[in-house]
């Protein structure tokens, strides 16, 4: 592969040269063929090699591109630009098909769409989407469904002028005061403002370098709200404001020392007190107030014990506690008497279970509702305070069930979502008393989408360790034939105990409506059979997680679903991690590979405390600080691992103000890829130089990222079918 010797320091110079050869590259492309780097004649940019000696535990790492951690650096913004272009390059012959993409995408999304409102006191709230726009309108209506609307947050107006926003209201129990908190970077540093609803006055104070999370006393005058360590990002202090006064003022009331915490506040659905929750991944803590007397003291619900994780909700007189306490690894539900919280006065509500996973459970004032997964799937169970208890059935083989806004305590009546990987997304009101469920609203698919086109297989394939099988959620076009010659976009996540749930997206019709299959592996690391299977994938068991997703690959491809020259990998974040560990293992399995802002510095990242997320997570990745989690974390860390030999087709996402991965992980590990890699398969880096985690904002912004993902898939395929 032809190499530059030197970053290029004029990106108009090279990105003119690339746009110049670009056009060979498409009339390749013409022929049917897969346009190679080298075929193109398109060489990509070089970032330069700066030694770097990292020494940890007397053991000594050379990182040739350290230097990319500089954001302010004007070299490395021309590096991750010269990248940019690359990638266009690469990428010009496809913008038809881009183009294609992009609006079968937004043709099956209705544009101008309204939530289903949510009553809460006085009001219904909701947001809505009109054609044209990329941003919702909050909105609400007073006393009735039918009465005249009052927007209380146009997003649209406030992003006027900014390249990345987003924003999100907080309104009091009153329903006269609304908070609101605003990004304009994607780093998850927000500026809260407030508002009078009754008379529209915006108040002069705003509140920088909040987290956005906030709440608002009984007094409905009093906001507490958190903010940022600007350094790591930690939420760690909670403050106190009075509204009309000076942010300058505000009393601060909460302060979380441990660097392994952070902090959040909130509500109890009673409204009855506001609540301080500081947790890590093995530990809860919880401080109470009286939300009518937001001037008072917090008291300690429970000190915070390593092990112990716990979530508290109030009802009556009784707190009632989500708990893992005395061995509970699948969790329970007890409840305690307001103001007596040692466990040895603990009720049991639910008790544990060892085949039955309790997620979580919602307060009414006659019935209880409990959220629980069982062999991999969501359930949901009623039980009357006096009275029995019943389960609402689903009969669907691979499906997600989930409770929805519940935000008031005397009704009967639980609101829930139902979605599969063929249906979409649902929301239902279910009476608790007669068992009769209403259906409020499915999302529309436009085009005339018909779910009995597709089929939804659940499959369960064998792990190498021989201890369990793993699970796995298909759908694909109804007539597909399973004789190994099916392009298949595999996916998964597998790291803090989140679920990947089969759930439906229009968007990916794309793909699927053009022969593919799609498939989700429920790896271990994520919590889909209960608590062990996410211990049994993180730590030191963390590379479970990846034999489990190269397991699933092989075992797809020997049920005929499809072959390694036309199985895609996808996944972001730890994903994005799952990615890079698999491609080190397994290059051969695929034929590309969509890494998503991922985390594939693991060790330098894990070393550095003043990096966001890093001492909060030591106790999912473990601390290299200490030589046995050193070495372990090495020997899979996909940036370390990376080595002299083919690897696939790669496209890899980062954002340049990312708050979760640093931007320049990715890009660091793009950089040791091209210097390494002994194939001539594409390897792009994009970087969204004005967005952050969960990449651009704005519909229209999704949608051109989700049509450029899919074009880079579909091409490597060669000859692009039309959808059916």
């Amino acid at each position: 592969m032809p190499r530059a010797e030197a970053v290029c320091r004029d990106r108009s110079t090279l990105v003119a040269a690339l746009l110049a050869v670009s056009v060979q590259a498409a009339g390749c492309a013409a022929d049917g063929g897969e346009p190679s780097v080298a075929a193109a004649g398109i060489a990509p940019p070089v970032a330069r090699v700066i030694p770097e000696q990292l020494e940890t535990h007397g053991h000594t790492r050379i990182d040739n591109y350290y230097w990319l951690n500089q954001r302010e650096d004007p070299e490395v913004i021309e590096y991750l630009e010269a990248e940019n272009g690359h990638t266009d390059a690469l990428m010009a012959h496809t913008e038809g098909l881009q183009a294609e993409l992009f609006d079968e995408i937004r043709g099956r999304i209705k544009q101008t769409d309204l939530s289903v409102p949510v009553k809460e006191g006085d009001f219904f709230y909701y947001s809505r989407t009109e054609d044209g726009s990329d941003y919702p309108i909050h909105a609400r209506k007073r006393g009735s469904l039918d009465a005249k609307e009052e927007v209380i947050l146009d997003v649209n107006a406030l992003a006027e002028g900014h390249d990345f926003f987003a924003a999100f209201p907080e309104v009091s129990s009153a329903g006269d005061m609304m908070a609101w908190a605003e990004d304009t970077r994607g780093r998850r540093i927000h500026t809260v403002r407030v508002r009078n609803l009754d008379t529209g006055e915006t108040y002069p104070e705003s509140i920088e370098g909040a987290s956005g999370n906030m709440v608002w006393a009984e007094d409905n005058r009093t906001l507490f709200y958190t903010k940022r360590d600007l350094g790591t990002l930690r939420s760690y202090q909670i403050y106190r404001h009075r509204v009309g006064t000076d942010p300058a003022d505000d009393v601060l009331v909460y302060r979380e020392d441990d660097e392994e915490f952070s902090s959040r506040v909130r509500k109890t659905k009673s409204k009855r007190y506001i609540v301080i929750s500081s947790s890590h991944t093995l530990a809860d803590e919880h401080r109470f107030l009286d939300a009518t007397d937001p001037e008072g003291e917090f008291t300690l619900f429970l000190p915070r014990e390593r092990g112990h994780e716990h979530r508290i909700d109030h009802l009556g007189g009784h707190f009632y506690v989500r708990t893992n306490l005395d061995r509970a690894e699948n969790f329970k539900l007890m409840r305690t008497p307001v103001g007596r919280t040692s466990t040895d006065q603990w009720e049991t509500v639910v008790p544990h279970r060892s085949d039955i996973f309790l997620q979580g459970f919602e307060l009414f004032r006659n019935y209880l509702v409990l959220s629980e997964r069982e062999a991999g799937l969501t359930r949901l169970r009623v039980r009357a305070w006096e009275g029995e208890e019943h389960e609402i059935a689903f009969d669907e083989p691979a499906y997600l069930a989930s409770l929805s806004a519940n935000p008031e305590l005397d009704t009967d009546i639980l609101r829930f979502a139902y979605t599969s990987l063929s249906a979409p997304r649902a929301v239902y009101d279910y009476d608790m008393s007669t068992r009769e469920r209403t259906l409020l609203k499915e999302n529309e698919v436009l085009g005339g989408y018909d779910r009995a086109d597709y089929v939804v297989e659940r499959l369960h394939a064998p792990a190498r360790d021989g201890a369990v099988d793993v699970p796995v959620s298909l759908v694909y076009r109804r007539g597909l034939e399973k004789d190994g010659d099916n392009p298949l976009l595999l996916y998964a996540y597998g790291s803090y105990g989140s679920s990947m749930e089969p759930t439906f997206s229009s968007t990916r019709l794309s793909l699927i409506d053009r022969g593919f299959v799609y498939a989700i592996a429920h790896i271990r690391g994520g919590q889909e059979l209960g608590r062990a299977w996410y211990e049994d994938g993180k730590m030191f068991n963390k590379k479970n997680t990846f034999t489990d997703y190269v397991d699933v690959a092989d075992f797809l491809i020997a049920e005929g679903y499809t072959s390694p020259e036309q199985l895609f990998a996808r996944g972001g974040s730890a994903g994005g991690l799952l990615m890079g560990a698999v491609v080190n293992m397994r290059p051969e399995l695929f034929r590309g590979v969509v890494a998503h802002v991922p985390f594939v510095d693991v060790v330098t990242t894990m070393l550095d405390e003043s990096i966001p997320l890093t001492t909060f997570e030591w106790d999912e990745w473990g601390d290299p600080g200490e030589l046995e989690s050193y070495r372990y974390m090495l020997s899979y860390s996909p940036y370390d691992q990376v080595e002299a030999k083919d690897y696939p087709n790669l496209l890899v996402t980062t954002g340049l103000h990312d708050s979760q991965v640093q931007y320049w992980e990715p890009a660091k590990w793009v950089a040791k890829l091209r210097s390494m890699k002994t194939d001539e398969n594409r390897l792009l880096l994009k970087t969204h130089m004005d967005a952050g985690h969960g990449g651009g904002s704005g519909r229209d912004r999704e949608y051109e990222e989700l049509a450029f993902e899919f074009a880079f898939i579909l091409d490597l395929l060669g000859e692009t079918p039309s959808p059916r």
